[in-house]
């Protein structure tokens, strides 16, 4: 089989940092009835205008060079916290404002740890593109402090004879902004973030937010969709995590300016790893999922954000899968039907990438599945934070080829082209 794997590796990068809000708790009380944030604010308004100009100076010459439009960002968070807590600041001048925005910030390398379990689907924008190429997007699950886990994206171009070129990610990187958030509790429910206007999708990256978020936004699973009508979206399903549990969530765009980011209920949506079909098949919304944490089941619903138990269809049968099975992605529709890659677990819990072939009318109807891995760790690929792992959380068809991203060791990110003729052949 015809297997193409790139050279270009990308690495967790512990440069790529962002100025996030620093939350410090209003609720609890000094001896003088002061919340902390209460008395920072009035120890910075206690300053002389030459001792705030000498602290901003220093935060300035310590940060400004690291970050994107610094002082506005420090504006902007020193208006949050105005507003959250009632300050009258029409006699606090602009250098005072900066230095209290500044306290109420930190800085947060957001893929440190690891950079890892990429999707990709076509890009929103195919302007100029010649023909055998496409621009593409990938989202990626970036790594930091506290192993919490953020949405990174990167954009590209893919081309005939496996050419692979990734846009530049910019010098800084902003967080996707939720306006109006903050304060001694995390929200709940559905909630809306923004690629800030000046900022590249490259350069953005999606934060947890609620309190089912809280640890991490874990394994984004992007798909290019249709609906009925014709219309396009993109949406994503992920893991939302708390420390202690975890929940699949729905990311919904149509302009990758801005994201919504719901949970999603149903029996199935307790599990991790649902991933959905492109369209409807006869009317229905349908998704692969694992509800045994072993197998791997079609669910089916007339709604996307509901899931409940399905039918299964793959369980473990080769040796190199005998753990688990697990879904890689949405299917992928093509001539003989719908394409799914699947990961299974073998001996020493060493990861593999094989697919199956579903029908396209009835894909609870299995055609053919791969009888040996089409990627496995091996050599270097098995070094890193999780050892013998490659995993992928979607490819995307460019002609005759699959374009796929992965996973290696939760460390780093690898790139490959399959032929899809003879992958199916294998089956």
């Amino acid at each position: 089989m015809d297997l193409f794997n790139h050279q270009l590796r990308l690495h967790a990068d512990p440069s790529r940092v962002v100025v996030r809000p620093f939350h410090i708790p209003w609720s609890a009380t000094n001896g003088q009835g002061q919340s902390r944030a209460e008395r920072m604010i009035a120890e910075v308004l206690e300053m002389s205008p030459r001792e705030a100009s000498e602290q901003l100076a220093a935060v300035l010459k310590d940060f400004e060079a690291r970050h994107w439009q610094t002082r506005r960002v420090f504006m902007t968070r020193y208006d949050d916290m105005a507003e959250q807590m009632g300050l009258d600041g029409s006699n606090i001048g602009d250098e005072k404002r900066q230095l209290i925005g500044a306290y109420f910030c930190h800085e947060y390398s957001y893929a440190a740890a690891a950079l890892m379990n990429p999707s990709a689907v076509p890009h929103f924008d195919q302007s100029g593109m010649p023909p055998g190429s496409q621009r593409i997007l990938m989202s990626l699950r970036a790594v930091g402090e506290g192993h919490i886990s953020s949405v990174a994206f990167r954009e590209g171009i893919i081309g005939e004879d496996n050419e692979l070129r990734l846009a530049p990610e910019p010098p800084f990187a902003t967080a996707a902004d939720a306006p109006g958030i903050d304060g001694d509790e995390m929200p709940s429910g559905p909630i809306t973030v923004h690629r800030h206007r000046d900022s590249t999708l490259s350069g953005t990256v999606i934060f947890p937010i609620t309190e089912a978020q809280s640890k991490g936004l874990e394994d984004l699973r992007l798909v290019h969709f249709t609906h009925d009508d014709g219309t396009i979206e993109w949406l994503g399903t992920y893991t939302a995590y708390n420390g202690a549990r975890i929940q699949s969530e729905l990311l919904r765009t149509r302009d990758f300016r801005s994201f919504d980011l719901l949970p999603m209920t149903g029996t199935a949506a307790r599990n991790k790893g649902i991933a959905l079909f492109p369209r409807t098949v006869n009317g229905e919304y349908l998704s692969i999922g694992r509800q045994d944490g072993e197998n791997l089941y079609l669910l089916r619903s007339d709604r996307l954000d509901h899931w409940d138990d399905g039918e299964l269809i793959l369980t473990p049968v080769f040796p190199w899968e005998l753990v688990q099975i697990g879904n890689c992605g949405p299917p992928i529709e093509v001539d003989e039907g719908w394409l799914l890659l699947t990961h299974g677990v073998g001996a020493m819990r060493k990861y593999s990438i094989g697919a199956a072939l579903l029908d396209k009318d009835d894909p609870s109807k299995v055609l053919g599945r791969t009888r040996e891995p089409i990627l496995a760790a091996a050599d270097q690929d098995r070094e890193g934070y999780v050892p013998n792992v490659v995993y992928t959380c979607g490819a995307m068809r460019h002609g005759d080829k699959l374009f796929m991203p992965y996973g290696i060791a939760d460390s780093s990110v690898g790139f490959s082209f399959v032929d899809i003729k003879q992958l199916i052949a294998r089956m």
